[in-house]
């Protein structure tokens, strides 16, 4: 698991130019040899779906190529052994019985890589001849064997609806998944997919993913109410602030510290540079967008409000971007999955008032957070940012929750009082609307003041909550006397 890879050039998406995927060796309906030209074609309009079918390059397949001709995540898989996911559990179950899946997130958290290991055909929509034939006739998909992938489908959103004309006709299970690291192009109105297509988000990988290691304490049994808490495990602080810088998109695990931030730049590089206006969002300004994005990084963990991170973004400068300016750096950064905001709960049937209603905000992977606001591990735990190793802490743990919950079924937020007298980092809420509540604590040593929100909550919800969990950097997973469990954030499992 631990390559170096140099030919792959740092925006990762690329091999270098004498990697590339050679042209094909001829047409692809290459003449008879007796004919001094090729005949006159056909359109791809005027070709029948079998025509079209045969058209579709033979990359298109699972069959092993080249690495010469594979683009980054084919090599990645075929070099390197795939590692399940938490999500895999979730579709082998799922996937019998749903026609369709959608598996959403940003770039390079591993979408394709996941789909394919249940796909029977591939499409990839970044390879302009697939794409091409796809966009002459996307009815094709109907006839290709299943399961289907289709890969960046949001370059070709007509084919959304082409999936769920193809559900309504046959709503049979295990025919489509769709991976797309962007929503449509701004602009484009599709129907929902409600009722046809499941999405399900895929985010970097989670402690319990990056190693090979055993967690012992389950998110499913403490929203049963039965969980069993004990375990042991080696993280120090320090590992835990590797964790946090080294990132979890697969494609960078493993490389030394400085390929790391060469990679988390030019990812943020190109999402500004080439993603955004290819997804229609065209700003005048680009580095003032980037700037906003890092006064959005350091207010990780908070509910600071949208007025105040622009403020910071423009220190000093009397004309600041307009209101609707700063919404569209939102809605940009959120289509390309790059923003995870936390949202606050809402609970039914609660006698819990006043509460906080704004998200609390987060990347997508803390380690851009800290590539942003220039955090090293050494200014991370002895220096100017030791303060923002707490917040970078919690959206670690708060990725590493959100896996878990999804695949149990259960949704996450967290919870404030307007007032600021209560908070619990988060809320984990199942299908029985009975919840768990998680305080995050980077200290290693939980004292009373640290679960005092906790027994609050107790107080106020009594039998609906099934749990109150502490996590930490202690090496030791326990109960308290006091019945709250304490668990190393590496021995927390789904």
């Amino acid at each position: 698991r631990h390559l170096d890879r140099p030919d792959v050039d740092p925006g990762g998406e690329h091999l270098r130019p004498e990697l590339r995927c050679p042209p094909p060796p001829g047409p692809v309906c290459p003449a008879p040899a007796h004919e001094t030209a090729p005949p006159a074609r056909k359109t791809p309009e005027e070709q029948s779906p079998g025509q079209l079918l045969n058209r579709i390059p033979t990359n298109c397949s699972t069959e092993p190529r080249p690495i010469a001709q594979q683009n980054l995540g084919q090599w990645f898989n075929r070099v390197m052994e795939y590692v399940r996911r938490v999500v895999d559990d979730y579709l082998d179950e799922l996937l019998p019985h749903l026609p369709a899946v959608a598996l959403e997130g940003a770039k390079g958290v591993g979408k394709t890589s996941t789909a394919q290991q249940r796909a029977a055909t591939v499409l990839r929509l970044l390879d302009p001849g697939q794409r091409q034939t796809i966009a002459a006739d996307p009815t094709v998909i109907r006839h290709l064997p299943k399961p289907l992938l289709l890969d960046e489908w949001q370059l070709e959103p007509a084919l959304w609806n082409h999936v769920r004309e193809a559900v309504d006709e046959d709503p049979s299970g295990n025919q489509f998944l769709l991976a797309g690291s962007a929503g449509p192009t701004r602009g484009i109105r599709m129907h929902s997919g409600a009722g046809r297509v499941v999405r399900m988000v895929l985010r970097p990988m989670i402690l319990s993913e990056r190693h090979r290691i055993s967690p012992t304490v389950s998110l499913k049994d403490l929203l049963r109410g039965d969980a069993v808490v004990e375990g042991q495990i080696s993280l120090s602080l320090s590992d835990y602030v590797d964790e946090i810088l080294c990132s979890g998109f697969p494609a960078f695990q493993g490389l030394p510290e400085r390929a790391v931030r060469i990679q988390l730049e030019s990812y943020l590089a190109r999402a500004v540079d080439h993603d955004l206006p290819e997804g229609g969002f065209l700003f005048r300004r680009p580095a003032a967008l980037r700037a906003w994005l890092t006064a959005y990084a350091a207010a990780t963990s908070t509910t600071t409000s949208y007025s105040r991170i622009l403020d910071a973004a423009t220190p000093g400068e009397d004309e600041k971007p307009s209101r609707n300016t700063v919404t569209s750096y939102r809605e940009a950064l959120e289509r390309l999955f790059l923003l995870d905001p936390l949202p606050a709960w809402v609970p039914s049937l609660s006698p819990l008032k006043r509460l906080v209603a704004a998200p609390k905000h987060h990347l997508v992977d803390p380690a851009l957070a800290a590539h942003l606001i220039g955090a090293t591990k050494d200014s991370l735990l002895y220096g100017p940012e030791s303060t923002f190793l707490g917040a970078l802490f919690e959206s670690l743990a708060t990725l590493c929750v959100r896996v878990m919950a999804q695949s149990a079924e259960a949704t996450t937020g967290h919870l404030r009082t307007k007032g600021g007298e209560h908070e619990i980092d988060l809320m984990v809420e199942g299908r029985d609307r009975r919840v768990v509540g998680v305080e995050v604590k980077l200290a290693s040593i939980i004292t009373d003041r640290d679960v005092r929100h906790l027994h609050w909550l107790k107080q106020e919800l009594g039998e609906r909550v099934t749990d109150l969990v502490v996590l930490t950097t202690g090496p030791h997973a326990f109960r308290r006397a006091d019945g709250i469990a304490v668990v190393p954030l590496g021995l927390l499992a789904p």
